[in-house]
């Protein structure tokens, strides 16, 4: 499975470790993704990977949601 959020589509990024001599070494940037469990409209359960961002940001509207009504 990619490292790739299912939600966003965030992947990894590209960059350098830059010693203090200055030397340059690529290194790879992941997503900080989290294995849950969702629920789609037809009832069925499934396991996707997700951002941590956009878990917080489901949380928060669920909360927004939950208050609202």
């Amino acid at each position: 499975m990619a490292r790739k959020c299912y939600i966003s589509g965030k992947g990894p990024l590209v960059g350098n470790n830059v010693s203090h001599a200055n030397n340059k070494t690529k290194r790879r940037q992941l997503p900080n993704l989290r294995s849950v469990k969702i629920t789609l409209d037809d009832g069925t359960v499934k396991r996707v990977r997700i951002a941590a961002s956009e878990l917080r940001t489901i949380k928060k509207k669920a909360a927004q949601a939950a208050v609202a009504s």
